[in-house]
């Protein structure tokens, strides 16, 4: 067994490229080793801003031999009158045996020449430059640079490879612009505290190496360490370190030899709102806020890559620059509160939303028209409808202000600070503060109602509008981030739930849109492109976030159905309660005890033209025509279940459907398989009709429920 060592030296890259880096290699290189017959016993992938590297313990010295059967040309293209034609001497060339070699064996086709070959393993050293070319160039990221005059591009320049086969260096030469990048065994040290090369002796050194030299190459020992020194040194400061998880991580690939450094500042920088300060903190400067009892302290922690020894420099530095910037924040905030929030609105008219679509301030005209829809749906009180129709004014003016000017992260935030000094009313204030919610895929939903309608009325203003003008998502372009505003807006909905007709609400607004929008497309094609696209994100996030199981999804959302689809989007709330419904019952096994006899039912419906509205059988079904008493047994059991359907309906009660499926199945596995069953198909065209409204009827009230030919299994 071997141990391979491959090191990319660089210019310093991104910490967001080494963290996708060290993620790729850890899939792809033990997928290319396994491909090449060459398994290991352990791949570790390792980051720093400098340098990615892979070390290979356990590996095989050489791939093995490798037997296998290749199937030829029929006999009797490959020989006539016993001898070999063109098509077996070439069958013979390409696999490099001899016709003597071929063996004729007959298959359920005919008979076949077939061959026994192997393929000798080659000696893994062999392999392996063949590989590194395509694990390095086989690197995703953005912006990726060329240097020189050459073609190869990485995220930023490559400056020296190591390739180390035990303790060998296997040759490999990577050519750009004139220039050779050549694998060797000397490295880089940190660029202060080592600026000498070093040589690494065997690849089993190579930790060892560069830890003399003053680079922690394991990024999960260098965060463990960064996280300690953190907490050492807030604890001298005299309080906690605010160490979010996302900076943590980004620190620690910015970083090769770690060294928490502490700060200060001036205590009357806490009389700014703490997210003003540890936004500029965290988000701009990489600075670890400390706290004591949750209260922000005038400190700061940084993560240093320079010389431990002049820790005190570094400090004093990065006071002057966090100085420097509070500086800036407090006068903007205070310059803010000399101004009312209402009359920044005016200047919302100079900010474009978009060029076809005018200024800000006409999009929270259609924001406020947004929320004005939802709340006739939801039928909100006075009071209710005039804190929502204040906050939809209000929710974008803060984009004017200096502070926001300056921190942009702090939209809404500072909305709702400036509603609350202006003399807004509270509810007004944290409606705008939490429109903007949820920010990402894990953020917090909006919590009070009027906060929830102006995110809805936000988001689906921006839907329509850009929608409107054909520039909706395909592939992974989604520059307007659309996807996450309808999961937004379904995500909202589900939470709180509200009880919204999405597909009014849909329909509404795109009329609207279409009238008022010069470029716009027509209505109705509006309309169904919105409505296509609301289904698949609700699909989506029932199959992805709730892992609701595809099939019992199609069972609810339906298939070339537009009557059964438009149901999900006319009330969303009960298309994710079924659909859970559906997984719980999946999961208990008592879908299982309904699940033959309605799909049964349902498919043999099919060949009817019962309407899917009819669930009363007395209106369809003829009780004189029947023969057996199965049929008679089939029909009271309609009847007895049509209140449970309307519970399910009215009161989305869809237990006491399942249970009333539950006690039918008898009867109607009777219909089908007992002793006085029927055939449904009868040449009597009345009779065969009756039948078929009886199973049409069943799969009508089940269809309350799910479309149950949609489902695969019990």
């Amino acid at each position: 067994m071997a141990t391979f060592l491959l090191e990319v030296g660089t210019e310093e890259l991104p910490a967001a490229f080494v963290a996708s880096a060290i993620a790729q290699w850890q899939t792809q290189i033990p997928q290319s080793l396994e491909e090449n017959r060459l398994t290991p016993e352990r791949i570790d992938v390792y980051g720093t801003p400098r340098r990615i590297a892979v070390l290979v313990t356990g590996l095989p010295e050489q791939q093995p031999d490798q037997a296998e059967e290749i199937k030829g040309p029929p006999s009797k293209a490959a020989f006539k009158d016993g001898q070999p034609t063109k098509a077996a001497e070439g069958f013979a060339r390409k696999q490099g045996v001899e016709i003597a070699d071929f063996e004729l064996r007959e298959t359920d086709k005919g008979e076949f020449i077939f061959v026994q070959k192997t393929t000798l393993g080659q000696p893994a050293k062999d392999v392996l430059p063949e590989l590194i070319p395509q694990w390095i160039f086989g690197l995703e990221g953005k912006r990726f640079m060329r240097w020189r005059d050459g073609d190869l591009r990485f995220s930023r320049p490559i400056r020296w490879l190591v390739s180390l086969y035990n303790d060998e260096v296997l040759p490999l030469e990577l050519e750009n612009g004139g220039g050779k990048i050549s694998c060797d065994r000397i490295s880089q040290g940190h660029r202060v505290l080592h600026p000498e090369p070093i040589s690494i002796p065997h690849a089993q050194d190579y930790i060892a190496s560069l830890e003399a030299a003053f680079v922690q190459v394991d990024q999960d020992q260098r965060q463990t360490k960064i996280a300690e020194q953190i907490e050492a040194v807030a604890k001298k400061l005299g309080g906690k370190a605010d160490i979010r998880d996302s900076l943590l991580q980004e620190v620690t690939h910015l970083v090769e030899w770690p060294t928490a450094v502490g700060g200060g500042f001036e205590s009357e920088f806490l009389e700014l709102p703490t997210e003003v300060i540890t936004t500029e903190m965290i988000s701009h400067q990489r600075y670890f806020p400390v706290v004591k009892s949750s209260q922000l302290l005038p400190h700061f922690i940084t993560i240093s890559n320079g010389d431990p020894a002049k820790s005190e420099i570094i400090s004093a530095g990065n006071e002057r620059v966090i100085r420097a910037r509070l500086s800036d924040g407090q006068f903007f905030y205070k310059a803010d509160q000399g101004v009312k929030l209402d009359e920044y609105l005016p200047k919302l008219e100079t900010v474009t939303f978009q060029e076809d679509l005018g200024s800000v301030r006409l999009k929270t005209d259609r924001i406020e028209q947004n929320a004005q829809r939802i709340v006739d749906q939801l039928q909100l009180d006075k009071n209710a409808q005039a804190i929502v129709k204040r906050a939809a004014q209000l929710c974008k003016a803060d984009l004017v202000t200096q502070m926001v000017g300056e921190f942009p992260e702090l939209q809404g935030l500072m909305g709702q600070k400036y509603a609350t000094a202006s003399g807004e009313p509270e509810a007004v204030a944290t409606a705008i503060g939490e429109h903007y919610l949820p920010k990402g895929a894990d953020d917090d939903l909006p919590q009070s109602l009027p906060g929830q309608v102006v995110a809805i009325a936000d988001r689906l203003d921006t839907l329509v509008s850009i929608f409107c003008l054909g520039l909706i998502p395909t592939g992974s372009s989604d520059p307007f981030a659309l996807r996450r505003s309808a999961n937004a807006i379904i995500n909202i909905t589900w939470d709180a739930q509200l009880p919204l007709n999405l597909h009014q609400l849909l329909f509404d607004t795109a009329a609207t849109c279409a009238e008022t929008v010069e470029k716009s497309m027509p209505a109705a094609e509006l309309q169904q492109k919105l409505q296509e696209f609301f289904l698949v994100r609700i699909r989506s996030l029932l199959q992805d976030e709730l892992k609701i199981d595809y099939d019992l999804v199609n069972a609810v959302l339906g298939t070339d159905d537009p009557e059964y689809t438009q149901r999900a989007l006319v009330d969303v709330l009960d298309v994710c309660d079924r659909a859970k419904f559906l997984q719980q019952i999946r999961d208990d096994k008592t879908l299982g005890g309904i699940y033959e006899t309605v799909n049964r039912a349902a498919r043999l419906a099919s060949k009817g033209n019962l309407e899917f509205n009819v669930l009363d059988a007395t209106t369809v079904v003829d009780a004189k025509r029947f023969e057996q008493d199965s049929e008679s047994a089939f029909y009271a059991a309609l009847n007895k279940l049509l209140p449970e359907v309307q519970a399910a309906q009215e009161q989305r009660d869809y237990q006491r459907l399942v249970k009333g499926l539950a006690e039918s199945a008898p009867k109607v596995s009777a219909f089908f398989n007992g002793p006085d069953s029927v055939l449904v198909m009868a040449e009597d065209a009345a009779l065969k009709q009756n039948r078929l409204n009886l199973l049409g009827v069943l799969r009508n009230q089940a269809r309350v429920l799910a479309d149950f030919g949609e489902i695969v299994k019990g």
